[in-house]
């Protein structure tokens, strides 16, 4: 590089010079010590950028040809960071209309037109730790974000559906608190016990290591000490997974307990007997809810649920297929104390033209479980109740699935009124992420 540099130099010198008269030899002179002067700063600027491409080798390991522009940029470069906040982030949510028809015996039919929409946003604010919350249409009801239509086009409510840290204490271990999804396994996805849309408060922990999972709740449904029913409930499940001869099952036993002998309902009026959601609710003097009006009524047992369940997933030809049960039973009723599931899923509808069939048919005796937080929809809602429940799903694409829900029920089976019970649902819903 620096011969070539000196031979330019000298040949433009020679041209320059000859194309305008003879030089003296003065000016020769003068042009040979510039040129080296020129050669002497080659060699200086030669030698830093050697001193240079040593000192990145030892330090990057940058090749040893590159040029002292490239060492001295390399250097001067900071990488971004790895962990930038919007990788650390995801949302996800959805949104759904639905139609429904409802007609129970001995009373107008009633139809209505109902929303729900749900917004989530989760933090990895550090490598083992997530933080979540999440918005959805509804009110107070814990196992509904519903929002019927209607009232003149007035602004509905929004509230506060998840706010919780999920912390992976270690592998396979997740410790939880404050309002989340809930942890325990409901087979088939399906609500006999807990309502889809109920979301616990307190703590909770989840483990899964190879074939064994277990899964605790510490719930508060109420806890507040300044008033009378601020017990914790707890329990939980264990259970196995695997996969033999190509079916994949899974299965366990649960327990809970849930003290509400002697308290009120923690949501809606203790004075309406409707609001103990099937559970056997009495007034102080020991008469049944709703003898002596407005008079504040409360459980007459304790919910101390076991629970037996389990599902096998396996392919029908070119079809996914689950079948699954749930049995419970509160060893603090005298009647009325159990409640079950049988049911199966055909097919899924998870992108275009795919579909899916699900069916089951339930029995939940008055205090089987706690009314309050079991599906909002079957038989109306709580407890009391049994029958067929029927659905069908299309997919029109990924994000977009159309479908049915159709409830044959009947409910107030305890109470000796028993009455027929059907429900229609039609649903369009719409998933991102």
């Amino acid at each position: 590089m620096k011969q070539i540099i000196s031979l330019m130099i000298v040949v433009n010198l020679f041209v320059a010079s000859t194309a305008n008269a003879a030089v003296s030899d003065e000016e020769f002179q003068q042009l040979r010590e510039q040129l080296v002067s020129i050669s002497q700063r080659l060699d200086e600027l030669a030698a830093e950028n050697a001193e240079l491409r040593a000192a990145h080798r030892q330090t990057a390991g940058a090749p040893g040809d590159a040029d002292a522009t490239t060492v001295v940029t390399q250097a001067m470069e900071v990488p971004a960071p790895v962990d930038s906040w919007s990788k650390r982030i995801a949302l996800d949510g959805d949104f759904r209309y639905r139609y429904e028809r409802i007609s129970p015996e001995d009373s107008d039919t009633r139809t209505r037109n109902r929303i729900r929409a749900r917004a989530n946003i989760r933090a990895d604010v550090a490598d083992n730790t997530e933080v979540g919350f999440g918005l959805a249409t509804g009110g107070e009801d814990p196992v509904s974000t519903n929002q019927t239509l209607g009232s003149g086009g007035s602004s509905k409510g929004v509230v506060l559906n998840l706010a919780y840290v999920d912390w992976k204490a270690t592998d396979g271990l997740h410790l939880l608190a404050g309002k989340f999804k809930n942890p325990l396994m409901r087979v088939g996805g399906q609500p006999l016990s807990w309502d889809g849309d109920w979301t616990p408060e307190g703590l909770a922990l989840k483990y899964r290591r190879n074939w064994f999972f277990a899964n605790v709740l510490g719930n508060y449904f109420e806890s507040d000490t300044s008033r009378d029913n601020d017990n914790l409930s707890w329990g939980g499940q264990v259970g196995a997974s695997g996969t033999i001869g190509g079916i994949k099952l899974a299965g366990g036993l649960g327990y809970y307990s849930i003290p509400t002998q002697g308290e009120t309902t923690t949501f809606g009026d203790p004075t309406d007997p409707a609001d103990f959601f099937g559970n056997t609710a009495i007034e102080p003097g020991g008469l049944p809810c709703g003898t002596t009006p407005d008079t504040e009524c409360q459980y007459l047992y304790d919910y101390d649920l076991t629970q037996i369940f389990a599902e096998a997933s396996f392919e029908l030809g070119e079809w996914p297929a689950i079948v699954f049960f749930d049995y419970f039973n509160n060893s603090d009723a005298s009647e009325n104390d159990t409640g079950w599931i049988l049911g199966t899923k055909l097919g899924q509808a998870k992108d275009r033209g795919q579909m899916q069939f699900t069916y089951y048919y339930a029995d939940k005796g008055a205090d089987s479980m706690l009314g309050l937080v079991t599906d909002s929809d079957f038989g109306g809602g709580g407890t009391d109740s049994k029958g067929h429940w029927l659905q069908f799903n299309y997919g029109v694409n990924k994000s977009w699935t159309i479908g049915a829900q159709y409830f044959i029920n009947e409910v107030n089976l305890a109470s000796g009124s028993k009455s027929d019970y059907n429900r229609l649902m039609i649903d369009m819903q719409w998933k991102w992420k």
